[in-house]
């Protein structure tokens, strides 16, 4: 049985498929599809260079030069009262009145009356002082007149000189006297203050912290009465790192300007003015010495700065010249700068920067950098090497 003509029409299709495919494979492969073999020339050549550039990275740069800043110096501390006094009492007795404004919160002028004490026994005390004083004077008056008429009897003696003893002329007497009379207007004095004191008083305006008495309990002298904070000024001891101490002061005079000081609440974010007060001159034990600053009648302040409120403190520094401002971004893992130099390569530099804010940081470039508008990266990889040739991207260095 034979086979039909047609049934070998597919077979021969499928073949010459096969061996066009064949054929089409080996001329991509062969060296004549990218150009002759001498070399990139015409339309080769256009793809090499294009090969060439695709291996430059794209690289942000920020171009930079060297300016004075103003560096700001921020530390935290606690407002804390000028004055802090528990108020004691100078003689014993029952407390026998306290004053309405006598309670814890409130505000009391200086020389108010926060409490009184039975003053009856005190009261005794000063009239038998006065009594004291009274008889004692009368007994230095007899005793001049008495000195007096012995004088005067010694002269008409007709004796020459002076006594064997000053008994005679009664000058021992009369300094005896005038010693009693001494003694007993101090203690005339004394007794007077003692009853004073019976009214316990405010020393200063101050905001009453705590009462420690009531009506009809009996205070000893020495006894606590009240707590009590002055209301004239608070105070913020911010402890300073020898750098920041050094943006702050002047080199030469050691003052601190300016003088202007921002206060933030930690919790709350209100805000307050201040101004430098002093600085102390000792060494903390973290070795770190405080900045004074001061806000008069925070009482006053709207809203009112209460004692105790912890604050952050921000002020200005003195300016600095021949700076880098950069992204914080463009300091690498390394703490390097990299820059391009001419044809685009990368280079770096070890840099520790000055200070800082919350958009830049400050460093000082090295003297070959120092003048000039210079191009620095502002995203720098793990990945460069010095030399490297890159495709410069400039962005904005102040977005």
């Amino acid at each position: 049985m034979s086979i039909r003509p047609f049934r070998w029409i597919p077979l021969l299709m499928a073949l010459a498929v096969l061996a066009g495919v064949m054929v089409f494979v080996a001329v991509k492969m062969s060296p004549a599809a990218g150009g002759p073999p001498g070399g990139p020339t015409g339309q080769g050549a256009g793809q090499a260079a294009e090969q060439d550039a695709a291996v430059r990275p794209d690289v942000s740069v920020v171009e930079v030069t060297a300016g004075r800043y103003q560096p700001r110096v921020e530390g935290y501390g606690e407002a804390s009262p000028h004055y802090e006094l528990e108020l004691t009492a100078q003689v014993s007795g029952r407390v026998e009145s306290l004053s309405d404004r006598f309670a814890s919160g409130r505000v009391v002028p200086a020389g108010e009356p926060l409490a009184t004490l039975d003053d009856k026994a005190y009261q005794e005390a000063v009239a038998e002082a006065e009594a004291t004083l009274a008889t004692n004077r009368v007994s230095l008056l007899e005793e001049q007149r008495e000195g007096e008429q012995a004088r005067r009897d010694w002269q008409r003696s007709g004796l020459n000189g002076d006594p064997d003893s000053p008994l005679v002329l009664r000058a021992p007497q009369l300094a005896a006297t005038q010693a009693d009379v001494k003694q007993a207007e101090q203690a005339l004095a004394s007794a007077q203050e003692d009853l004073a004191d019976t009214r316990i008083e405010a020393p200063f305006d101050a905001l009453v912290v705590s009462r420690d008495v009531a009506p009809g309990s009996y205070l000893q002298a020495g006894g606590s009465v009240a707590t009590l904070y002055s209301t004239d000024r608070v105070e913020i001891a911010v402890a300073l790192s020898a750098s920041e101490w050094a943006r702050l002061e002047d080199p030469e005079s050691g003052e601190v300007a300016p003088e202007a000081v921002t206060l933030s609440a930690v919790d709350t974010g209100q805000q307050w003015q201040g101004r430098v007060l002093r600085s102390e001159r000792h060494l903390d034990e973290d070795r770190q010495r405080s900045l004074i600053v001061a806000v008069d009648a925070p009482l006053a302040q709207t809203p009112a700065l209460l004692p105790g409120t912890f604050l952050e403190v921000s002020l200005e520094g003195r300016e600095i010249d021949g700076l880098w401002r950069l992204p914080p971004s463009a300091l690498s893992q390394a703490g390097e700068i990299w820059y391009l130099t001419e044809g685009d390569h990368l280079a770096s530099v070890a840099v520790d920067p000055l200070f800082s804010d919350r958009d830049y940081l400050y460093v000082r470039p090295p003297a070959e950098l120092a003048e000039g508008t210079h191009r620095v990266v502002s995203h720098p990889l793990n990945s460069y090497l010095p030399g490297m040739v890159v495709t410069p991207v400039e962005v904005d260095g102040n977005a």
